[in-house]
């Protein structure tokens, strides 16, 4: 049954259609798997095992009949933040316990559409606001690789469900990293599509910065999910049409030409993560495509103020107006975010100045990728971040050096100002401490095809363990 929960998405609904396994089944180990491992890893933070089971049912009877739809019968874990009518709605907080959502977020209501079976929701920080995954309502959610380390955030538990076998595929949202670095933390892949690519809720759908997006064990999975979720919706005025379908075949590179930085520019990077990402450029070398190191130059600084004043203007608003009522109820770390991203919006100049701080953050970025395909650099420049830390007390030290935010230790909030580019995270090796590293594989501006292209012919170079052997 461990074996049968770890089974991919595509695999499984091959095996589905030739009748050589049962939806009931699969979702039997899914379940089985998570009463195993969940009171370890904590990153489900809501089971619905009964509702999902009467799916699975169903689902078997649609293979019976010649009738399934394109995820039918998969177990798919839905991010908490992403509501499903008449579920609670809590947003991670205290300050919304007893809270119930009115509508279904687009990227839930496609998968339930397509015969997904959502069988859990997954766990956040409060608010979504953090780089690492607890909170006063759901407690600490632990990386299945190393228990002592967190999986990441905000899409946190869902890096988790997929890592510790409790689901088979999951959803995600990114503002500022929040697929990307948990899929690095959990040795998963997290794909942040181009803005407007897939729909999203207001009033964060008109913010540049928010993306929805699938998560799973495998390039080829992650590409399924993306297929169901992505194209235009009537209620979201940026969703994109028409929708664009990722090929069914994947990993041809020959010929691809691959910029390779092991920097951004001045992040500090651990020397397990430098050698992760080279190895990467080695395989694509190996490929066939044609790949360059080069040298982006931009400055940590810089994007952590146009990061801030972005917060600023959007999300720590949020934040702030439940703080002025519910305060006493919220995370330190959540009242922190509110606070800092509004003195970053004040100090800074306010939205214009960000706007203009991004431009000129996006130039060299939009030049490399006038003379490549791809680029390809680290994801975060540590492997994780302590479980249960909050980094506030504290200061987050990486390669020797501490960091005035714990923020500052990942470089994927560069491809939220770059919000048009696709960015899909891969696994690029193991730190010394057990927890999978990530490679960020940057795209052109919407063209979302080649990051999988790469990807895929990573995979297929260097196949990563999907699970861990400790747990």
């Amino acid at each position: 049954m461990t074996d049968l929960a770890y089974l991919s998405a595509t695999e499984a609904l091959r095996l589905f259609r030739s009748c050589e396994l049962s939806p009931v089944e699969l979702l039997a180990a899914v379940v089985e798997r998570a009463e195993a491992v969940e009171p370890r890893v904590n990153a489900l933070s809501e089971r619905l095992f009964e509702e999902a089971s009467l799916q699975a049912k169903r689902a078997e009877r649609a293979y019976r009949d010649g009738s399934p739809r394109p995820l039918e019968g998969v177990p798919v874990a839905a991010k908490d933040e992403q509501p499903i009518a008449g579920r609670p709605a809590t947003d991670g907080s205290l300050a919304y316990a007893g809270s119930v959502a009115e509508q279904t977020h687009p990227v839930i209501q496609r998968v339930l559409d397509a015969g997904g079976i959502v069988h859990a929701r997954t766990t956040t920080p409060e608010f979504c606001c953090a780089a690492f995954t607890h909170s006063r309502l759901w407690g600490i959610t632990r990386n299945p690789w190393n228990l002592e380390y967190s999986p990441g955030g905000s899409s946190g538990g869902s890096g988790a469900a997929l890592a510790s076998g409790t689901t088979t595929l999951a959803t995600g949202s990114d503002i500022g990293g929040s697929i990307r670095m948990p899929a690095a933390c959990t040795g998963t892949v997290g794909y942040k599509p181009p803005y407007g690519r897939v729909p999203a809720m207001p009033p964060f759908n008109l913010d540049h910065y928010c993306h929805d997006g699938p998560m799973a064990r495998t390039v080829a999975d992650c590409a399924l999910l993306q297929n169901v979720i992505a194209g235009p919706h009537p209620h979201d005025v940026v969703s994109l049409r028409p929708a664009v379908r990722l090929p069914d075949r994947l990993g041809d590179v020959r010929g691809l030409r691959v910029a390779y930085a092991p920097n951004l520019g001045d992040w500090e990077i651990e020397p397990d993560v430098a050698a992760g990402t080279r190895a990467v450029a080695d395989a694509l070398r190996a490929a066939g495509a044609i790949v360059e190191e080069v040298e982006v130059g931009l400055r940590r600084a810089d994007v952590m103020r146009a990061t801030l004043i972005h917060f600023g203007a959007v999300f720590g608003p949020m934040v702030g107006r439940v703080a002025a009522e519910h305060g006493d109820q919220l995370t330190r770390y959540a009242l922190a975010f509110a606070a800092d991203s509004r003195s970053a919006f004040e100090r800074g100049g306010g939205f214009l100045a960000g706007l203009e701080l991004e431009a000129a953050i996006y130039a060299p970025i939009g030049d490399l990728l006038d003379r490549h395909d791809a680029l390809i650099c680290p994801t975060t420049g540590a492997p994780a971040l302590r479980a249960g830390e909050e980094y506030l007390d504290t200061k987050l030290t990486v390669n020797g050096v501490e960091l005035d935010d714990h923020l500052e230790y990942s470089l994927t909030p560069v491809f939220n100002i770059a919000s048009r580019c696709p960015v899909l995270n891969v696994p690029s090796g193991r730190a010394s401490n057990g927890v999978p590293t990530g490679v960020q594989i940057v795209g052109r501006t919407y063209d979302d095809a080649t990051v999988f292209h790469v990807g895929a012919a990573v995979e297929r170079a260097r196949p990563w363990a999907s699970r861990p052997e400790s747990l």
